[in-house]
């Protein structure tokens, strides 16, 4: 019987509740893989040692790994030391992310030689737009592993729409220069302007990156001391109290230059909140993307979102599209 694990980096250990990305995107990812009758379990690991002691004494026939971290050398390892077992690792950027990590770089083109050398390895991506690139620019086989999001019901959380009062609007994510967040600012203000209310940005902190101090700094530099605006740096939660605070947003703003995913819109989805999000977050509704360099633009299709009564209905709809072509993708891998 094949059986699959997702294993994923976790210094903290912790299984179920995760600050880390990856723990999440995992444990989402396993939830629908199970609903569609596959045997999946997610492993917090925190080294290749880690996770071939566990294989010795709990097997599994299907390894990914989340993201490329492993060093090539343990990768070698572990695919001869389990001969039967085949592993993956699975790349969480998409190519234009990767700029901001070199050793990740360095570990994709190290796991090409290694699937050249390894009956029982592959590189894969979970964007599209990755896997095609490795294959066309490397001539590489490079497998297609998107992320899955687990929806708890087949129906989406009545919201009604926003009609007045304090307009509460969130730009989520670790804060890179990336994730655009000053253009989400800058959107955020306009949209205020129009509807003359009173504005609370929330803003994730805690977790920068690259820059991400600069990022709040600049927020801050833009709106402090306009006497209708609010600026709220919202600290790194854990998932289900994350989820809660995006339940209390009428609005989000995900106008990212580079994305695989884009974790933040599929959990607003589930929670019956739209996101402006940029052409990067692909499987998103066709007229939620905006141009993400031009702040008027993000700024209209936040207003259209906050007054359409079918926005989320199309948010779900997109999200249930990607599952259902997703699971087909992993399906095809563990039945390679």
């Amino acid at each position: 019987m094949q059986r699959l694990v997702l294993a994923y980096k976790n210094f903290a250990a912790h299984q179920h509740i995760s600050h880390i990305g990856l723990g999440v995107s995992a444990l989402n990812t396993c939830e629908v893989l199970r609903r569609g009758g596959i045997v999946a379990d997610v492993w917090p690991v925190v080294s290749a040692k880690d996770l071939r002691d566990r294989l010795q004494s709990d097997p599994a026939t299907h390894v990914v790994i989340s993201a490329p971290w492993l060093p090539s050398v343990d990768i070698q390892g572990l695919v001869t030391a389990h001969s039967s077992t085949r592993f993956a690792v699975n790349c969480h950027s998409n190519v234009g992310f990767l700029q901001a990590d070199s050793n990740g770089v360095r570990l994709v083109r190290e796991a090409m030689e290694v699937e050249m050398a390894a009956h029982n390895f592959h590189l894969a991506g979970n964007s599209d737009k990755f896997w095609k690139w490795v294959r066309s620019a490397y001539t590489r086989p490079c497998t297609y592993l998107p992320n899955l999001y687990y929806l708890e019901a087949d129906t989406l959380p009545w919201r009604p729409l926003y009609t007045g009062g304090t307009l509460r609007i969130g730009a989520f994510g670790a804060t890179r220069p990336l994730k655009n967040f000053m253009s989400a600012a800058g959107a955020a203000l306009e949209i205020t302007q129009c509807y003359k209310a009173n504005l609370e940005l929330w803003l994730s902190a805690g977790r920068t990156e690259g820059g991400g101090d600069t990022i709040l700094r600049a927020a801050h530099a833009m709106l402090d001391g306009l006497p209708n605006v609010k600026l709220i740096e919202s600290g790194w939660q854990s998932w289900p109290k994350f989820r809660q605070s995006v339940a209390h947003m009428h609005l989000l703003l995900q106008p990212s230059y580079t994305e695989s995913f884009n974790m933040v819109t599929a959990d607003g989805i589930s929670e019956g909140v739209s996101s402006v999000v940029s052409e990067a977050i692909d499987w998103a509704p066709e007229h939620w993307k905006a141009m993400m360099d031009d702040v008027l633009d993000i700024a209209r299709v936040g207003r259209y979102l906050l007054t359409d009564p079918y926005a989320q209905q199309d948010g779900l709809d997109a999200l249930q599209t990607h599952n259902a072509s997703g699971l087909r993708a992993w399906q095809s891998f563990l039945n390679y």
